[in-house]
């Protein structure tokens, strides 16, 4: 029996809101996983199904925090066998990227289909001198393959990797493809997933275990195609998805993998404040403070908060300061990372009018609905809009500004005490 680690999207470098510290959520969680069910669980080979890296280009610090797990396992003398992803995947028309580079180092072995235009085979096995192949036969009775990343054409390239599989040479037990895309009906909005009858002929042609990457959720499909999702949330919205590493365990009987998720990863809460039309300013600010400071937030480490105001204010929309407001939260939450959305629209009143109206009906109804629509004003609608007829009328018979003014402060002192 066989025993692996599965790992994909693991995303070090991530540098989403600007926040070093979220960049360290990413190494920490790696490492943890290496030493805990890595070494300590005495696995036989980890496998990365791509994206190791979250960009192309790396910093000097984040290849460093690459090198530091990597010389863990290479310490354990544990083999990891890596392919890229489409966001590490060299850069078109150049020959290396950093996971090659980490290859040629001897840290991973990166699994490469050949050049078949160049009249290279498809898959090669593994060459330890030249640090190059495309497939690699382990001591502990599996073959595992590497894959490119594909993009659309990852359907036609499966037929070719499932031909290519077909003319090798028998293994010595199980077979593992790495594959970095994403099937159908896993997550929404996520164009050109994979069917799964795009897959099948490569369990005709003996996969035993499909490892993929790509998409950030967990899954696994008729206990051949297994996904362990990514190390921590990228965004937001992933923060619902269930992730983690698969521990494997494969032999002839079948596959036994346990996702394992006893690491640490930055809490994430999403909180929701809806306006109902009715608020003032001062009102939805105290509603937003109370979300947060109702809502139990783990003490032990600075979570990432997201606090969500829709519906609908009875005010300009402009009128709240959502970047103090933003900033008043995060201190009392204490957020690593405090995300404010402010997704309101204004309300509109419109009382219907007949086409017999009168002007006076008309100017009354529209003044109406305009003071109604603020909810600083709505209560005295009514007056106020016979109020503002009065003093259109006065200042269209030429009174002066004085007596206009005069006229103003009768009236909100009479609305006011109404």
């Amino acid at each position: 029996m066989a025993r692996f680690l599965h790992l994909a999207d693991i995303h070090l470098g991530f540098d989403r809101y600007d926040s070093p510290e979220r960049t360290k959520d990413f190494f920490h969680a790696l490492r943890h996983v290496i030493e805990q069910h890595a070494i300590a669980a005495a696995v036989d080979f980890v496998v990365i199904a791509g994206d190791l890296f979250e960009h192309r280009m790396i910093q000097p610090a984040i290849l460093n925090q690459a090198q530091i797990c990597l010389q863990m396992l290479q310490a354990a003398q544990i083999p990891v066998l890596a392919i890229e992803g489409n966001h590490d995947n060299r850069p078109y028309g150049t020959k290396t990227s950093w996971l090659r580079y980490l290859s040629d180092w001897g840290l991973l072995k990166l699994l490469e289909p050949g050049k078949v235009a160049d009249g290279e085979p498809f898959y090669a096995p593994w060459d330890e001198g030249t640090r190059r192949g495309g497939y690699i036969d382990l001591p502990c009775g599996v073959r595992v393959l590497g894959s490119s990343w594909y993009g659309a054409a990852a359907p036609s390239a499966i037929e070719q990797v499932a031909a290519a599989i077909e003319t090798l040479p028998p293994g010595p037990g199980q077979t593992v493809l790495l594959f970095h895309h994403g099937l159908e009906g896993q997550i929404a909005r996520y164009a050109g997933a994979l069917r799964y009858s795009d897959l099948l002929p490569l369990q005709k042609v003996g996969v035993d275990y499909l490892a993929l990457g790509h998409i950030h959720k967990h899954y696994a499909v008729e206990n051949w195609i297994f996904n362990p999702g990514s190390l921590e949330a990228n965004n937001i919205e992933e923060a619902a998805f269930e992730r983690g590493v698969l521990l494997v365990e494969l032999d002839a009987a079948g596959v036994q993998a346990e996702l394992k998720t006893d690491y640490p990863q930055r809490p994430v809460l999403r909180l929701r404040v809806t306006a109902k039309g009715r608020e003032t300013v001062e009102e939805l600010q105290s509603a937003a403070i109370a979300a947060v400071t109702q809502t139990h937030l783990p003490a032990e480490t600075q979570p990432i908060v997201e606090l969500r105001i829709d519906g609908q204010v009875g005010f300009d929309r402009l009128e709240l300061d959502t970047r103090a407001l933003q900033q008043a939260l995060q201190q009392r939450t204490n957020a690593l990372i405090f995300l404010l959305k402010y997704d309101v629209g204004e309300v509109a009143y419109a009382e219907p009018l007949t086409d017999e109206a009168s002007r006076l009906e008309v100017e009354h109804t529209v003044f109406t609905d305009l003071l109604a629509a603020n909810a600083l004003y709505r209560s005295r609608a009514e007056t106020l809009a016979q109020g503002l007829i009065e003093l259109k009328d006065a200042q269209l018979a030429g009174e002066s500004e004085a007596t206009l003014y005069a006229a103003v402060e009768e009236l909100l002192s009479q609305s006011l005490d109404t």
